[in-house]
């Protein structure tokens, strides 16, 4: 160095020259004032934000008990930022530990004046009261005044955001078994599209969270934030090891109770004002128990519940831009069960190791019909297979299902025998097959139920009971007896099924339930009733 400062003597003579000297120390000063000052401007800033942002949000308020400004770099520092539902306020709905606006200097180079974002540790609480209460809200959600409070804080438009390790927590109705994501982690540049590529997306994103403790999740894709009248997104998703049971006090609300299961899917979606696509490549649950209550209490509810859900069905079919897709759908051991607390005896039927699959689904006619695919155990120890093809809608379900289950256990449809036939059995197989058709507004098809070897009166098990329940136990039991195909030892019945689809807004699988369960009952026991028709019951 000295030896450089030799060969060049103007470089010894700057640092020797006074101008020299009393740059240096004005620098060094500027420094150190704007260093001293911002911290000086700290409080008066922070007392002014907060008023501010209050003012900018409706139905909810903030409360900002730290700010540092940095003038030498222009950044703003936020400590612990929280926002409060006014109608709710417990627990804060959003909690920013640190907040760190700054200008992204490496656009400053290119003429653009932008912002960058750092939200580290950021926690989302939200519960059902709040969610309700946001539900109902007629104020919208851009009038709430989210976008000026961010401009508050930073007045430059954010390019890049970052947020690191955040949690979001919803609570539904037991605040023992909330839904959280945690670990949450989101990177999104070029939000403001300063580079202007061909692309049609082009700020691109990624996010990677833990779900629910053992699952993860990731989501990575692009984005056009300037798009009109809404942003437009592109992505891809990957959900892996879910725990399905985690979502049993949403669900519980439509009547559904589940057990156990693991979920894994994988897909991609594209939101924009033009085109709306969710296309799911694979959706697996494994080892998840469920089951449908009906009740009475809840009758006219589920009522309700399935003529919104068959308007939606039939709204969405075919509807242009609107492109529903999934390549496949599985359950893999699983159960399957309905009980009806309604009867006059409350019952449960179910299938038990479930494997079903469906594939090429889609709510547009021109992807092609869809293929369903069942094997399981009716009431746990039936072999039950069934096929199925659905055509997406045309105003019209179009489908074909045929369903055979053999030699099922009959004892473990007791409970549903008493229900209906008032009876129970001591032994026997059931079996059943049917076909279902409906294209062009016609249903035609048939079910045909097969008893065998049936026992119906025990007179050590119903030796309890009284005299007429036993001697119209005796009297079904002798009917099933003449009944029975004398070269298979068996009681068979058969229902031709033919009609028309009466509402037009009833979805597919609304009518297939109705039709196997109606069917069903009626060629459970109809030599049975009309037999023992005049026979006293309990």
């Amino acid at each position: 160095m000295v030896e450089n400062m030799e060969k060049m003597p103007w470089i010894k003579r700057l640092l020797n020259s006074r101008l020299f000297r009393w740059g240096v120390g004005i620098s060094a000063a500027l420094v150190l004032v704007l260093y001293g000052a911002s911290y000086f401007l700290d409080e008066p800033l922070r007392s002014a934000m907060e008023k501010k942002l209050n003012r900018d949000l409706k139905g909810y308020s903030v409360q900002l008990p730290g700010l540092h400004v940095q003038l030498i770099g222009l950044s703003l520092t936020l400590k612990g930022l929280t926002v409060f539902q006014q109608a709710h306020p417990a627990p804060p709905v959003i909690h920013f530990p640190v907040l760190k606006a700054s200008i992204q200097w490496r656009e400053v180079l290119s003429g653009k004046l932008v912002a960058e974002f750092m939200l580290d540790k950021p926690n989302i609480n939200i519960n059902l009261l709040q969610l309700s209460n946001e539900a109902a809200s007629k104020v919208s959600l851009k009038e709430r005044g989210w976008q000026q409070a961010v401009e508050d804080i930073y007045p430059l438009k954010i390019n890049i955001l970052k947020i690191n390790d955040a949690s979001i927590t919803y609570i539904d109705q037991d605040p023992k078994r909330p839904l959280v994501l945690s670990h949450l982690n989101l990177k999104a540049i070029n939000l403001r599209n300063l580079r202007l590529p061909d692309r049609v997306y082009p700020s691109s994103f990624n996010l990677e969270t833990d779900i629910f403790g053992s699952g993860h999740g990731s989501i990575n894709g692009a984005a056009n934030f300037l798009a009109e009248p809404h942003p437009g997104i592109k992505a891809g998703f990957k959900l892996e090891r879910v725990p399905v049971e985690y979502f049993k006090p949403v669900i519980a609300r439509a009547n559904v109770v589940i057990q156990g299961g693991v979920l894994n899917a994988s897909g991609d979606a594209e939101y924009a004002p033009n085109v709306k696509i969710a296309h799911m490549e694979n959706l697996t649950i494994q080892d998840m128990k469920i089951d449908y209550i009906h009740s009475k209490r809840t009758a006219a509810a589920e009522k309700e519940r399935a003529a919104v859900v068959g308007k939606a069905a039939v709204k969405v079919s075919n509807k242009p831009g609107l492109l529903l897709r999934a390549d496949n759908l599985n359950l893999k051991g699983c159960t399957l069960g309905m009980v009806n607390q309604a009867a006059s005896k409350p019952y449960r039927v179910f299938l038990a190791d479930t494997d079903f699959h469906l594939s090429n689904f889609s709510n547009h006619f021109s992807q092609g019909p869809a293929q369903a695919r069942l094997k399981a155990k009716f009431m746990g120890s039936g072999i039950t297979t069934a096929t199925a093809t659905f055509r997406p809608e045309k105003g019209k379900p179009d489908f074909d299902l045929m369903l055979k289950i053999e030699n099922s256990q009959l004892t473990a449809m007791n409970d549903l025998l008493l229900a209906y036939g008032d009876f129970d059995v001591s032994g026997g197989i059931f079996s059943l097959v049917t076909e279902l058709h409906i294209k062009d507004d016609a249903i035609t098809g048939y079910l045909k139920p097969f008893f065998k070897d049936m026992k119906v009166y025990d007179g050590r098990r119903d030796k309890e009971r009284g005299i007429s329940h036993r001697m119209y136990e005796m009297m079904i039991g002798g009917v099933a007896q003449l009944l029975e195909n004398r070269t298979q030892q068996e009681v068979a019945t058969r229902v031709n099924i033919s009609g028309t689809v009466g509402n037009p807004e009833t979805s597919t699988w609304q009518i297939i339930a109705e039709l196997i369960r109606n069917a069903f009952f009626k060629a459970m026991l109809p030599s049975f009733d009309k037999n023992v028709s005049g026979a006293g019951k309990r």
